[in-house]
């Protein structure tokens, strides 16, 4: 073989790791996220739930600040389809609300909840954003995605059954619905996310909305925490509690990183962070040590195949 041969070889070898670098980037944001979901059921830990979350906003937004810097200085700013910055201002004002109530009723959820509870129901948001699109976009499902809605469906009916074993009873426990909430403000999330993304910056939207979320948390810390801390759990600092917004923010840069990449494809890429369940799983049963994992195990394989059949839809 001569040295151009060999040459070429090299490029193509090159250009096939370029091609798969998206996939190995979801991948690493999918175990990112279940080990932001494992800080966080770590940090909640006999723990009080509105501190946790203040001082997580306060880290990411410490971590998004250049972004915001930038703002200020007049480098980064809504895109030209926004009316004014005003108007871009309130837009994010609104998903940080948005944001801020999943995240309240998701924490309170998990931490009086099993991670491996917990996971397998937020890993049906996707079907909820599905369901979602479907109303308000009027997006219509086809045959393979309207099997894995049913398919997630059958498989939250079989977790709400085992989960019985430990006590948890889907219709009359109220952290049950407290994760549901955080699931379709969730979904109202990624629904809002669709609409201001074609109108405002990521870099804006992602640096000001933690923001305001820190914002909005310190008022209900001063309002809400403070005043009762004595008569509820009390606050203490754990080492999770940063490792919260680290985590989720790399997972973000990890995922953006994916779909900057000239070849990827977003229904892939979606599918994939799905997956941050099993980390989840994981972690639940070797950290946690948490009981009856066989039967969520068969449950959360349901969910999977589910979240498979809706990306054979979408191809």
């Amino acid at each position: 073989m001569d040295s151009g041969t060999r040459g070429r070889d090299n490029r193509d070898h090159k250009i096939n790791e370029l091609d798969n670098m998206w996939l190995a980037l979801a991948f690493l944001s999918a175990a990112l996220l279940g080990l932001y979901d494992t800080a966080k059921k770590a940090s909640l830990k006999d723990n009080a739930v509105i501190p946790v979350l203040f001082l997580n906003t306060v880290f990411s937004t410490l971590i998004f600040s250049p972004f915001i810097i930038q703002s200020l200085a007049g480098d980064s700013s809504a895109s030209a389809g926004a009316a004014d910055a005003l108007r871009a201002h309130l837009m994010t004002f609104a998903k940080s609300c948005i944001v801020l109530s999943s995240w309240l009723f998701g924490y309170f959820g998990l931490k009086h909840l099993p991670i491996t509870i917990v996971g397998p129901i937020n890993a049906t948001r996707p079907i909820l954003v599905l369901l979602g699109a479907m109303l308000v976009f009027g997006e219509k499902l086809n045959g393979w995605q309207w099997g894995g809605v049913i398919l997630a469906m059958v498989s939250l009916l079989m977790l709400s059954r085992s989960s019985k074993k430990e006590n948890v009873d889907f219709v009359h426990n109220k952290w049950i619905w407290f994760i549901a909430a955080a699931s379709i403000t969730g979904a109202c999330s990624g629904l809002y996310d669709k609409y201001i993304m074609r109108i405002l910056d990521p870099a804006f939207v992602q640096g000001w909305y933690n923001f305001y979320q820190m914002l909005l948390m310190g008022l209900m810390m001063l309002a809400l925490w403070l005043p009762n801390r004595h008569k509820s759990t009390p606050f203490h600092w754990s080492w999770a509690i940063p490792l919260i917004s680290v985590f989720i923010s790399a997972a973000d840069f990890a995922y953006l990183s994916a779909l900057r990449q000239p070849d990827s494809m977003i229904s892939v890429i979606s599918l994939v962070r799905r997956s941050s369940v099993i980390v989840s799983f994981l972690c639940g049963a070797i950290i946690f040590r948490e009981r009856n994992l066989r039967a969520k195990a068969l449950d959360l394989a349901f969910i999977i195949v589910g979240m498979l059949l809706i990306w054979i839809g979408s191809r």
